[in-house]
């Protein structure tokens, strides 16, 4: 997350304890004792705000759409829209108009905007946060910094591989592919294909996750000790300026590419449910 002057002095925490403020959930218990079921709010909130912004510009932008010259924001749209497609259409050699194509593009928007919070600086956001729920209020507004997110959004890809492997291939089929995948299917060797398999499909949501979350919480951190840097004095504040303008620049390539590989694997995850071994 962005920082302007990450001054803990004024915020009456030490650098640690800037850092570790700053990556506190807003975590509410949604029963008794906390432990699994808590509630991030920050990051729910976060989530189902993005989305709903997310789905309302390009309803605006569809529901203005005209065949004759379009708007910028058409152009722009559009441009997204087949971008997505063409990279579908080299991996999935199906029906992809009819849910894999929307389902990508869904997901390379969303993550997209989730990813894109992290360019809010830090302290504007904790500013805004104190100012309603006072200085010892916890806010997180990059949702994918949060492994639960990340998991959330693996797992419901996964759920979805493993329907779509039932739906093309029968459950027959699919539990035949189980046990008789990648080494044959002669009865002695069903023991082997069946760990094999259960080790891809376990390590398919797991990498999935993990990536995207790795990725956007480093960034958090780093923009956070650059912020810590700049607020040592004159000469930290001139190298943490530079510093954190070209991670800024650095980081928006990685906003973008974390967004565009969870799509990517979407889509192979996907096209793999499809196809028989």
């Amino acid at each position: 997350m962005a920082t302007e002057h990450a001054n803990s002095a004024e915020h009456g925490l030490t650098p640690s304890g800037y850092i570790e403020h700053h990556l506190s959930f807003n975590a509410h218990p949604v029963s008794e004792g906390a432990g699994f079921w808590t509630l991030h709010v920050d990051t729910f909130v976060m989530s189902v705000a993005l989305g709903l912004i997310v789905m309302g510009l390009i309803w605006l932008v569809a529901r203005k759409a005209t065949a004759g010259v379009p708007s910028k924001g058409q152009a722009f749209v559009e441009l997204i829209f087949n971008f997505v497609d063409d990279q579908v259409k080299n991996i999935f050699h199906g029906n992809r108009h009819s849910f894999i194509a929307p389902t990508a593009l869904t997901v390379f928007l969303w993550v997209f905007a989730m990813n894109s919070m992290d360019f809010l600086p830090v302290d504007w956001v904790a500013s805004i946060v104190a100012f309603f729920g006072g200085e010892h209020a916890k806010w997180r507004a990059v949702p994918t910094s949060d492994i639960n997110t990340t998991f959330a959004l693996a797992l419901s890809v996964w759920i979805l591989m493993i329907f779509f492997s039932v739906k093309v291939k029968g459950l027959g089929g699919f539990v035949h592919e189980i046990f008789c995948a990648p080494f044959g299917s002669k009865i002695w060797v069903w023991p082997a294909n069946f760990l094999f398999n259960l080790i891809e499909y376990v390590s398919k949501p797991l990498s999935h996750s993990l990536r995207l979350f790795g990725n956007m919480y480093a960034g958090e951190v780093i923009f956070l000790l650059l912020g810590l840097w700049a607020a040592t004095g004159v000469s930290g504040t001139i190298f943490g300026a530079i510093l954190g303008a070209g991670w800024s620049i650095f980081h928006i390539l990685i906003v973008a590419l974390q967004a565009f590989i969870f799509m990517m694997l979407t889509v192979v995850y996907l096209a793999m449910a499809h196809e028989s071994h």
